[in-house]
């Protein structure tokens, strides 16, 4: 399989896994919280909400350790790979310990004191907490051996195991409704230590049974060299990840106090929607990095950055595919989703998506940043601006502006990190900003703008019951068809016409 095929057999995995996911997701917190209660259920979510705070770490820990061993299965040093992986695992050893210790003296004081739970369910609780705990530290073990699927770019097995835990969580909900002996919200959470549990053993025992670099740790391998490159690079990741929570967050809090708690519904659903279709960005980042950085250990940097120019390209494309539709009938979906939404819940969506869309321009050269090894002054510069949008909503709410102004603040930051990427990685890695432009924005604005103006037609002068199939139907031919024709060059024309007609 040809690296391109193996980034379209990729993507289309993980967009099969998320596709499943959310539907199993949807019909397992509905039997959940009919199983619980809204009481246990509340209990639950702030219990565990508490302590899952921290699993944006995660997150970074994978994306470090895959960022290395891609480099390094590059550089086809397989001693450094092994030794990367080893020193991976011993560090998510070492923070999983100490977080449970951590965690450990601190259940009294947020079980007792800092949260409010009824007195007949902190027993309850506290086995929620410890369980929560328990599947944050299973998480921290299980992230070196994802990340070393994403690096060996099999992420076919990765959209495999994600699908089986959906479908585990689903069958947990479906048991926690005929049980009557236990309690169940204690149940509920040690079930879900279980399914975290399967998850470590799935990728483990497969990885070390296929991966001459996967091996169980020895503690004569710690170096210290690595430990320090593997903490300083998942440093400035888990910041860039902190100030995206602060702001999200930190909106929260703003539209909170200036307007009350309906308008953080508001906000809460937006961020659902944006969540919902956010998986795209994810998924060609996961096809698409391993090559990349690979690429940067061989010291073929064009390689590195027309691979970039190319996630960028097939992630804005995707992404508009559902967004602009979306965007235009936002108000319908709403109401079938909701019933009655709370206002400026359409508007709210409408900015939040064409953010990501603006986003998602330049978010390859993201990925080819972190090809690099060295992203302090990045994680610095791009994500500190995306934090001023903090300041700039404080000025705009207190200045009386309506509520519409913070989500005209998120917008333009967005759009100023996206535009910032480009001369920084021109200077840093000496990108051709004029070449971007011709193969990347030129090319997918055309798609974009004939879709727009079809969906804005429609609304127009389309009144009918069936006029959202109209818009998402007609909206979906012509975007295809504009990319095809605009934004493929002709060798991907070639693949994907190879794939569409092999037998």
């Amino acid at each position: 399989m040809t690296s391109q095929q193996r980034i379209i057999v990729n993507t289309a995995a993980q967009y099969t896994r998320t596709i499943i996911n959310v539907c199993l997701s949807l019909y397992s917190t509905r039997l959940v919280l009919a199983a619980l209660g809204q009481t246990d259920f509340g209990i639950y979510s702030v219990v565990a909400g508490i302590v899952s705070m921290l699993s944006f770490a995660t997150n970074a820990l994978v994306s470090t350790t895959q960022r290395y061993l891609s480099f390094y299965h590059g550089t086809g040093d397989r001693e450094k790979v092994f030794q990367v992986f080893g020193n991976s695992v011993l560090l998510h050893l070492l923070i999983a310990a100490g977080l449970l210790c951590i965690f450990a003296v601190l259940y009294r004081p947020v079980i007792h004191r800092f949260l409010l739970i009824e007195p007949e369910r902190i027993n309850a609780a506290e086995w929620v907490y410890f369980a929560t705990v328990m599947m944050l530290c299973l998480s921290f073990v299980t992230a070196p051996f994802r990340a070393l699927f994403i690096a060996r770019e099999n992420i076919v097995y990765i959209s495999v195991i994600d699908v089986t835990e959906g479908v585990l969580r689903l069958l947990v909900a479906v048991f926690l409704t005929y049980i009557a002996h236990y309690d169940k919200l204690i149940t509920y959470a040690w079930l879900l230590v279980g399914i975290a549990l399967f998850d470590l053993l799935a990728y483990a025992v497969y990885s070390l049974s296929r991966y001459e670099e996967c091996h169980l740790p020895r503690i004569r391998e710690w170096n210290r060299e690595y430990i320090a490159r593997l903490s300083v690079f998942a440093g400035w990741t888990m910041y860039s990840t902190a100030c995206i929570i602060a702001r999200t967050q930190g909106i929260a809090v703003l539209l909170n106090r200036a307007f009350g708690s309906a308008l953080n519904a508001t906000y809460g659903i937006a961020l659902q929607v944006n969540g919902a279709t956010a998986f795209i960005a994810q998924s060609i980042a996961n096809s698409m990095s391993p090559q990349i950085v690979k690429a940067a250990g061989q010291g073929l940097q064009a390689k590195v950055l027309n691979l970039s120019q190319a996630a960028s390209k097939y992630a804005v494309t995707l992404f508009s595919l559902i967004a602009i539709p979306l965007i235009a009938e936002m108000e319908t979906v709403l109401h079938i989703w909701l019933g009655n939404p709370p206002e400026y819940t359409t508007v709210f969506c409408q900015f939040i998506l064409i953010s990501c869309i603006c986003d998602q321009m330049t978010m390859g050269l993201t990925i080819a940043n972190q090809a690099t090894g060295k992203i302090k002054y990045y994680s610095l510069i791009i994500n500190t601006i995306k934090l001023l949008t903090l300041p700039a909503a404080f000025i705009c709410l207190h200045a009386g502006l309506p509520c519409t102004s913070v989500m005209w603040c998120y917008l333009v930051f967005e759009c100023i990190c996206a535009a910032i990427r480009l001369p920084y990685i021109k200077i840093v890695q000496g990108l051709s900003i004029r070449n971007y432009f011709r193969t990347v924005i030129c090319r997918v604005i055309v798609p974009i703008a004939v879709s727009t103006a079809y969906c804005i037609g429609v609304i127009r002068y389309v009144q009918s019951d069936y006029r959202l199939i109209l818009t998402v139907a007609g909206s979906a031919v012509l975007y295809s068809a504009c990319a095809y024709l605009i934004v493929l060059n002709k060798d991907e024309k070639q693949m994907l016409q190879h794939i569409l007609t092999r037998r």
